[in-house]
């Protein structure tokens, strides 16, 4: 293949992409070959790797043919961010295969060889959005742990601690549900000889220390969410115990206020 220009792009379209049915039709009419979950799109000068959960991989594609390609699938490139892209050089003749400072370094034109890198850039754009995700939420809750030392209790009522939590829920349930997605794609059961060039660009890109860390960052998450159903049931305990302290001092105002009529009758 004769490729016009050296240029690797790994785009993550998103939920925006993968949750909507009007996308997934277009992609019909580009006639692509499927592998797995993955999607080939022959473009001139180069091709795309279009990946069901939202990621795509161009390979010496020109910036007109990718404008062309979103054009087509009437998805707004304006929108996409800079923590959501990242772009990689490539050389097609190299003697070893090897990934060096953002450069891909292959050794012949197949493109299996370049699906099974693609992964690797795909997963690795994908653990980004979940770190992101991840590392936002701790942020974003980091007070209440220190709140909790510091006085003792969490001045939130029961309305808003039930609305962290079911934040809290969310973010860890969307990264579970997804979690599959960073373990070794399905693909190389059916193609084990290309699971060797995957693996050296998921070690470059550091995808399993990196899926560890998430792993953690999860756990300080669920925590967190233990932390405050702690704190929202010693409020509903609380609530409780003051309707029953309030029942029995009714109840003994009521008492005396018979014995006083009594006595007064």
């Amino acid at each position: 293949m004769s490729f016009c220009n050296d240029r690797v792009s790994a785009i993550n379209l998103g939920n925006l992409f993968t949750d909507n049915e009007h996308y997934k039709s277009l992609l019909d009419n580009e006639r692509g070959t499927r592998y797995r979950d993955a999607l080939h799109i022959a473009l001139p000068g180069g091709e795309a790797w279009i990946f069901d959960y939202g990621v795509l991989i161009f390979w010496a594609v020109s910036e007109d043919e990718r404008m062309a390609l979103f054009n087509r699938l009437q998805f707004d490139h304006a929108s996409l961010k800079a923590d959501e892209q990242e772009h990689f050089r490539f050389e097609a003749q190299g003697t070893d295969f090897k990934i060096s400072q953002d450069k891909i370094v292959l050794t012949n034109d197949d493109k299996l060889t370049r699906l099974a890198i693609s992964h690797a850039l795909a997963q690795s754009l994908k653990l980004n959005e979940y770190e992101s995700q991840a590392q936002r939420t701790i942020q974003d809750n980091a007070h209440l742990p220190k709140t909790l030392a510091n006085s003792g209790k969490i001045s939130l009522s029961r309305k808003e601690i039930a609305k962290i939590r079911g934040h809290l829920f969310s973010t860890k349930s969307d990264i579970i549900l997804h979690y599959e997605l960073l373990d070794t794609p399905n693909f190389f059961w059916e193609y084990p000889e290309y699971e060797a060039t995957y693996n050296i660009a998921a070690r470059y890109l550091e995808i399993h220390p990196r899926v560890e860390i998430l792993s953690k960052k999860l756990a300080t998450i669920h925590e967190l969410f233990d932390m405050l159903a702690d704190e929202q049931k010693h409020q509903h305990s609380a609530f409780l115990e003051w309707i029953i302290i309030i029942l029995i001092a009714f109840e003994i105002v009521m008492f005396g206020a018979q014995e006083l009529q009594t006595l007064l009758g």
